[in-house]
């Protein structure tokens, strides 16, 4: 049976409220970033989550050390204090938004070198085109 778990990080990053969606499916982890832009309220979060929660964009997985064993319950009560005064993202999640953002990029270099050499064809064509009625004139 797969084990899934979803955490959602909100942070204030000047001048935007960002929420970091982690999710670890079978120790491989995927991160999904959203800009919320003023701060969210708690029931406008659990709207966004019932609504777009199947329209996020997952980054490409990064695999996890799956170390599950049983924590002493304090230990987990002071690890749970830990975590909600830490702010800001896991290294591993910054790895993935890293990697998502780095295939954005590819993706619009393609785009923008396509569109570069049709433009280029595009002109190309009109010059032989103009040569073609400048002759034909004499």
């Amino acid at each position: 049976m797969d084990k899934v778990s979803m955490t959602l990080t909100i942070y204030f990053e000047n001048p935007f409220w960002v929420g970091i969606f982690e999710r670890v499916v079978d120790a491989n982890l995927m991160v999904a970033r959203i800009v919320f832009g003023s701060e969210p309220k708690d029931y406008e979060i659990y709207n966004y989550i019932l609504k777009y929660d199947c329209q996020l964009q997952w980054s490409p997985s990064v695999s996890l050390d799956d170390k599950t064993k049983h924590v002493n319950p304090k230990r987990l009560q002071r690890l749970v204090k830990q975590q909600t005064q830490n702010v800001g993202i896991s290294t591993k999640s910054q790895l993935a938004l890293q990697k998502q953002q780095e295939l954005k990029k590819q993706i619009h270099q393609q785009l923008k070198h396509q569109n570069k050499e049709m433009n280029a064809k595009k002109r190309f064509e009109m010059k032989q085109q103009k040569k073609k009625m400048k002759h034909r004139g004499k």
